[in-house]
């Protein structure tokens, strides 16, 4: 990565002290016009760019904090947002926030941009691409705070904020077997994410406690993509022995499948019973309303600013924290419920 230009760069170019530079930068009457055009010259040429994040040079704080989020129309991910704006908005901070489409490549641009406008903290929630880390590497080795959110990587010093998606995927799947189910099919999100994984083997774990073999045609790895759903119903239309429970990462994706089966004939809960995950506002307008596993978002988003901001304020040190877990919510709705 290029050298980030500072004003101590430009003031050794230019033979001035640092707050000369800086006053001339911000066209300060102190300074004479002949001054302040060298050292715009000079900026200007070297590559250097005045923004507010520089503006508290004694503290070195910019008084915003990135965050990194895989999609901005994503339910999950806009409560979440609310929920870190609403803390550091009280207390004067400011969010730059940008989001990866699911994309290693864009997450890296992201990172190197909001390094380079001199962020505070970075908060991400990775995308389901990203297999190498050496673009947030460059935080810890700055030493910027770097939390990870909901989609997570075990990364030094760094921590992290989520749910127990294990419990959850057990909570799920076990859900499903109390109400008659007894070939489940997981359609799951990629798996190279942790946060799916450990839905997995949640589900994985249930089906072993009530003596339900697993094979791998019970797992349907995807990117949730709602656009491509009519390959999920083919593959559980296809099954070789019929399917009579899903258990979906995501309630949109669920509530795509509760329509295109119905399409097909099929009557849920009565044929297929459906659990989803997140709770968003879609798993209570569909028909039949859908049961999920709750995923408190705004309390997540709460949380993480809280503890970004307590930890640039020098109250605590996150550094010394592992993983906070919230508690997650089954909630039972029509789309499980047992049938005569």
């Amino acid at each position: 990565m290029d050298k980030k230009v500072t004003i101590y760069d430009l003031a050794a170019l230019l033979k001035v002290s640092p707050a000369t530079v800086s006053r001339g930068l911000n066209n300060h009457p102190s300074i004479s016009d002949s001054t302040k055009k060298r050292i715009h010259t000079i900026a200007k040429e070297q590559g250097y760019r005045t923004n507010k994040f520089a503006a508290n040079l004694s503290k070195q704080k910019s008084n915003t904090i990135g965050v990194i989020v895989p999609r901005l129309d994503s339910y999950f991910m806009s409560t979440v947002l609310a929920g870190i704006e609403q803390v550091a908005n009280k207390v004067g901070y400011n969010l730059i926030i940008s989001q990866s489409l699911e994309s290693e490549e864009k997450e890296k641009i992201n990172a190197r941009t909001l390094l380079n406008s001199g962020v505070d903290a970075l908060l991400v929630s990775l995308a389901n691409e990203t297999k190498d880390y050496e673009h947030l590497k460059n935080y810890t080795s700055r030493k910027i705070p770097l939390l990870f959110f909901d989609r997570v990587f075990n990364l030094p010093n760094c921590p992290t904020i989520l749910i127990d998606n294990r419990a959850a995927g057990y909570e799920a799947t076990t859900h499903l077997i109390s109400q008659g189910c007894s070939n489940l099919l997981h359609i799951s999100g990629r798996l190279n994410r942790s946060v799916y994984k450990e839905r997995f083997e949640g589900y994985k774990e249930a089906l072993q406690a009530h003596n339900i073999p697993f094979d791998d045609t019970n797992l349907l790895e995807t990117d949730l993509d709602s656009t491509k759903i009519k390959t999920t119903i083919e593959y559980i239309k296809n099954s070789n022995v019929k399917i009579d429970g899903l258990f979906i990462s995501s309630d949109n994706y669920a509530a795509n499948c509760i329509k295109e089966l119905q399409k097909q004939g099929y009557q849920i809960p009565r044929d297929i019973k459906i659990i989803g995950f997140n709770n968003d506002p879609v798993s209570e307008i569909i028909s039949p309303n859908l049961s999920t596993i709750e995923y408190p978002g705004h309390k997540m988003g709460v949380l993480a600013g809280e503890s970004i901001i307590a930890h640039l304020n020098g109250t605590i040190n996150l550094q010394s924290t592992n993983s906070i877990l919230l508690r997650h919510q089954l909630l039972e709705r029509e789309s499980t419920q047992k049938t005569i």
